[in-house]
């Protein structure tokens, strides 16, 4: 493992969080899923503003349930539209669930689904938006979320990383159906491993804390919805009612408590990075590098080195550049989905050359760790390099 000067994340489970952790591990008895799960569950809805959260063990894991609960709900449609430049669990949650991927390329301002394109690809067999929040941006606006009511077509908001980004006064992960968030590590905020389903919708809660717990009828937490359903189960032990397809994905009460105090202070990294960010795009050149970022409601997760035309031996110095000092970078940000070796039968010519932005940002962008712990002195002594570069 490299030693790096300049990490993706730094800092990211405090002294307190352990000591937290270490107090309720000395008292309590039971670690599985359990009361403190619930209470990080209500906490995070309030913060986020919606009626109802699950916690589960992971944002790769909320996709999943996500997905599976529209299989529940629809049985003709079949198509889920989402952006090539998503993470993998995104796509593999659409096709786990029987459903066939369409992919929409990206705008640069946010990264995140061209929304004029999407209402190209919109038809009869349309069931579901999936769209990705990319790296901090918000990605939808209120007159696109209104034409998807409209033509009654699911929402579905992958705000992995992009924890307390705003369309208005709204936070994302608010504004759809269902979304999921991820607690992983590198996140702007962590339960280590971790993540959450939220909806508005009480039908879509009860399935997702069902699915999350084997499918267990127990599990959904709806005293009136239990009781109906084990009346219609005569022949079955009332503890073991398996209502619906489910997994284990659970998460933990340990992951609850460093969950519970991350959030306390989430609201305030938020505002640091995006300091940071701004900071970083001041002191950048606009000639060489894409600076034009829609803002507005943003809550940065990384900060982009995107090249604004196609040259690979520039791109190739600016990554020996950070190389040489000790910068961790991700190349591609998310890349190109379909040029993985998993959907190696949509990797047509007739395919990629819909996906321009898309294609950019896989071959000429890399993006290096922004976090609350980040000085200024290392954004200002980066961007001095790239900018003689």
């Amino acid at each position: 493992m490299k030693n790096y000067k300049w990490q993706l994340m730094s800092n990211n489970i405090l002294p307190k969080d352990k000591k937290v952790l270490t107090q309720f591990i000395k008292k309590s008895h039971k670690f599985t899923n359990g009361p403190k799960v619930i209470e990080f569950e209500k906490k995070w809805s309030k913060w986020l503003g919606v009626k109802y959260s699950t916690f589960v063990n992971s944002g790769a894991s909320a996709n999943l349930i996500s997905i599976n609960i529209l299989k529940n709900l629809n049985s003709k449609k079949k198509e889920i539209i989402l952006p090539a430049f998503t993470w993998s669990s995104d796509v593999v949650s659409v096709i786990n669930a029987g459903f066939k991927p369409i992919f929409v390329d990206i705008r640069f301002e946010n990264l995140a689904l061209n929304e004029d394109l999407v209402k190209k690809k919109i038809n009869k067999n349309t069931l579901a938006i999936f769209i990705t929040h990319a790296m901090g941006f918000p990605g939808l606006t209120p007159s696109f979320i209104k034409f998807l009511k409209k033509k009654k077509i699911y929402l579905i908001e992958d705000a992995c990383e992009s924890h307390g980004a705003k369309v208005g006064n709204k936070k994302v992960g608010s504004l759809g159906d269902i979304s999921n968030f991820s607690f992983y590590y590198g996140h702007h905020m962590t339960t280590i491993e971790g993540g959450m389903i939220s909806t508005n919708s009480k039908e879509f809660d009860r399935l997702a804390k069902m699915k999350r717990g084997h499918g267990l009828l127990r599990d959904s937490q709806d005293t009136s919805f239990i009781k109906k359903n084990i009346k219609k189960s005569k022949d079955l032990n009332n503890d073991f009612i398996f209502y619906t397809e489910g997994f284990n994905l659970r998460s933990t009460e340990l992951s609850a408590v460093i969950g519970i105090e991350q959030l306390k202070r989430l609201s305030k990294n938020i505002k640091i990075r995006n300091l940071n960010h701004k900071f970083f795009l001041n002191n950048l050149r606009g000639d060489i590098f894409f600076k034009n970022f829609n803002l507005k409601g943003s809550s940065n997760y990384g900060l982009h080195i995107i090249l604004k035309k196609k040259n690979s031996v520039l791109f190739k110095k600016i990554l020996k550049l950070l190389d040489k000092m000790q910068i961790e970078y991700r190349l591609g940000s998310l890349g190109n989905q379909i040029r993985q070796p998993y959907l190696k039968k949509f990797k047509k010519i007739t395919y990629l050359k819909y996906l321009k932005n898309t294609e950019h940002m896989h071959f000429y962008s890399a993006y290096i760790g922004n976090h609350q712990a980040l000085e200024k002195e290392k954004i200002i002594k980066l961007c001095n390099n790239l900018n003689k570069i």
